[in-house]
């Protein structure tokens, strides 16, 4: 009887364990990687200090993000982008902010879609830091119109800018982290870059292909294990990248970016960002619910997956047409079921 008893008992704690981490995914914001680094890995504070950090798409969203929460880690920081104005701003905010000194940070104006210029660019850092330690691969644009709306232009400026651009830099700097045997190169992909979604075709396009190009790079690289290659997957996170993502015509953008409320906090999107370049993880997943169980799904179970995101896909239109953001019906629902 009293087996019995006991093996009751751990069935019945089984259970329990079993609904605690079902409540704890339903809450998670990142995938579970990422969230056993978050708790039990090495501390961003301890593993990036001095390191020389470049970071692409600089001026605003993620990328400037990154820049102040960096510069209060002790690195040296080369901030990257097309306004030269904003960058600016961004670096004295990282002054004031930081634990940096003008000597620390330098403002290096950069077009992506520019690519006979990286190699230029590049030897301006080594320049002035002797290194380069972590690449940032973050600049890029985003794009909210159906297919057959877009313009062939628009396909190919996303390719150029987001998939060409990052891969172009990405060679410029490799050679010097291959003499050196050490070095980090850190993509900003997206969650768009694992599954698809209507509205960003051509954008969807760019990101897998980024994923793909790096998945590759890093087999390439396994005779350098101090070279580590890493896949950052946010899903959507307040920014400006959808005021700024490209409508149906090259010269138009989206002007209007509705309601950023129920995403992400961009501090809390950086926050893993650097646990994850802390613990040198290979990829991660770094959204709120619904999107990161979305994820999940067209990871393991793709049929599932495709079912969901069609029924997702044409709410996602609806909001579009109507006018609000086109993923906040979504969160809406999701926070009532939860709460």
């Amino acid at each position: 009887m009293n087996w019995e008893l006991l093996l009751w008992l751990l069935e019945l704690c089984a259970l329990l364990l079993l609904v605690v981490q079902l409540l704890r995914f339903l809450r998670a914001d990142g995938d579970l990687t990422l969230l056993w680094a978050e708790w039990q890995g090495r501390r961003p504070e301890w593993e990036l200090t001095d390191m020389v950090v470049w970071v692409t798409g600089a001026s605003s969203g993620i990328g400037e993000e990154l820049a102040y929460q960096l510069s209060k880690l002790g690195v040296s920081l080369v901030l990257s982008a097309r306004r030269v104005h904003e960058l600016e701003r961004v670096k004295r905010r990282c002054l004031e902010n930081g634990n940096l000194k003008e000597k620390d940070i330098l403002v290096l104006p950069l077009d992506l879609t520019d690519t006979g210029s990286h190699e230029v660019a590049t030897e301006a850092v080594l320049q002035e830091f002797g290194r380069i330690d972590i690449l940032v691969n973050n600049g890029g644009i985003s794009q909210r119109s159906l297919c057959m709306d877009t313009s062939l232009d628009v396909y190919r400026k996303l390719i150029e800018l987001n998939y060409l651009g990052t891969v172009s830099l990405t060679k410029c700097v490799l050679p010097h982290m291959i003499e050196r045997k050490q070095g980090k190169i850190v993509t900003v992909n997206s969650i768009l870059g694992i599954i698809s979604a209507p509205l960003s075709t051509g954008y969807c396009a760019s990101k897998h292909a980024l994923r793909g190009f790096f998945n590759g790079l890093r087999t390439e690289l396994a005779a350098y294990p101090g070279i580590i290659v890493s896949n950052i997957c946010p899903g959507p996170v307040q920014s400006n990248i959808v005021e700024n993502s490209l409508a149906g015509e090259v010269t138009k953008t989206i002007a209007n970016n509705g309601d950023q409320s129920h995403k992400m906090a961009t501090s809390r999107c950086v926050r893993l960002m650097l646990i994850s370049m802390a613990n040198d993880l290979k990829e991660v997943w770094i959204s709120q619910q619904p999107f990161l169980l979305v994820t999940y799904l067209w990871q393991y179970m793709p049929t599932w997956a495709w079912w969901i995101t069609s029924k997702m896909g044409k709410k996602r239109i609806e909001n579009f047409k109507s006018g609000v953001d086109a993923d906040s019906s979504y969160f809406k629902i999701f926070k009532t079921k939860r709460d």
